[in-house]
């Protein structure tokens, strides 16, 4: 029995999870602890400028990849605190990062010019904490013609499969993914769109709050058709199911303001906060929609979990669809995505593959992850 520590820290940029598991040799995952840190203000909205082009980016991306490290060595230092645990008691770290550039293969982005960049220097983590790290685990999987992500299915596969049972995994952090399992050891999965990161945009901007608790706000509201239809014509959302992934890159402020100001008139802040819940279940459904056979079964995980007024939707889009949170399989919301990342740390040392050909569309299963020593 082995201890890795996880952290994410995603799209929405709320904050650093950490979680401390431990292994066992079939590297079955059990948490044992968990730990969250919100982002520092400033880093905040650092890292959000930086996620868009901008002046001086290699100035600013030098300076916030050391900080974000500081800061994940600060969160994993807590929960070693919070657990009593050493760091000689924990064989490595997984941190996946934070992704401030994402373009995988596409139309406009040919394989060989295809990257992905996540930042928190693994460097830094290793130094301040005293236990090796596992970071940057997309690159490899680019370099074989993937997409990079989704790479959580893969855990969602050795999780959450049950044979002879169709299932969906639905991730609904800053982006929302799917993984599709079939019940006979198949597995596709793809981004789906945004997930919270439009309704958190809004949200912040119009009532000055973090997420819409519960979804409280947009149950509040009516969708707007013309501003749904708009959002709905995006490019992303003609792709048919399949390797695909996305991210702030397509879905920011920006796209937001830019059909907000198409429409006629003013509308209300909660019937924006409405039709933008109303987008992102939308999207997840017609995803579902588009695969080989509907799931009967749907279990969501990522903050998306908690907002009842979505969920609410989900049920009424995807019925007679059984959904529920991955909380009834066993593993809290808030924790798949960090422990899939202590998980794919486990593999990398033991040499095993990390990522799903059938999801990023990668030519071929291969070892993710650089180790980095303490």
């Amino acid at each position: 029995m082995e201890r890795f520590i996880g952290i994410m820290s995603g799209t929405s940029l709320d904050g650093i999870d950490c979680v401390l598991c431990t292994l066992n040799a079939e590297g079955l995952p059990q948490v044992e602890a968990h730990y969250s840190q919100p982002f520092p203000s400033e880093l905040q909205n650092q890292l959000r400028a930086l996620c868009q082009p901008g002046d001086n980016e290699i100035e600013q991306l030098g300076r916030l990849d050391r900080w974000l490290g500081s800061e994940y060595a600060s969160a994993v230092n807590a929960l070693l605190k919070k657990t009593r645990r050493k760091p000689e008691d924990i064989t490595a770290i997984g941190c996946h990062g934070q992704t401030i550039r994402h373009r995988p293969p596409s139309e406009t982005h040919h394989p060989d010019q295809a990257f992905t960049l996540q930042i928190g220097d693994a460097n830094t983590l290793a130094s301040q904490t005293g236990i090796p790290v596992v970071a940057d685990f997309r690159r490899r999987d680019i370099a074989e013609g993937g997409q990079g992500a989704p790479l959580a299915p893969a855990l969602h596969q050795a999780l959450f499969a049950k044979t002879g049972t169709c299932r969906a995994v639905v991730n609904i952090g800053g982006m929302a993914n799917i993984t599709w399992l079939d019940g006979n050891d198949a597995a596709l999965g793809f981004d789906t769109g945004p997930g919270n990161v439009l309704m958190d945009t809004w949200v912040q901007q119009a009532f000055d709050q973090p997420f819409d608790d519960k979804g409280q706000i947009a149950a509040r509201g009516s969708v707007i058709p013309e501003l749904l239809t708009k959002l709905l014509n995006h490019p992303y959302f003609q792709y048919q199911a399949g390797p695909r992934s996305t991210g702030r890159e397509d879905f920011d402020a920006g796209e937001l303001q830019w059909a907000l100001a198409s429409l006629a008139s003013q509308p209300c802040a909660e019937d924006v906060q409405a039709t933008l819940l109303e987008l992102t279940a939308q999207t997840i459904s017609d995803s579902l929609s588009r695969l080989p056979k509907m799931p009967s079964q749907l279990f969501v995980c990522g903050g998306g979990a908690f907002n009842t007024a979505l969920m609410q939707r989900l049920e009424t889009l995807i019925h007679p669809t059984l959904v529920a949170s991955t909380e009834s399989l066993g593993l809290h919301p808030l924790h798949v995505e960090a422990v899939a990342f202590a998980w794919l740390a486990w593999r990398r040392l033991n040499a095993l593959s990390g990522n799903l050909p059938s999801v990023t569309g990668a030519s071929k299963e291969v070892v993710l992850g650089a180790l980095y020593s303490a």
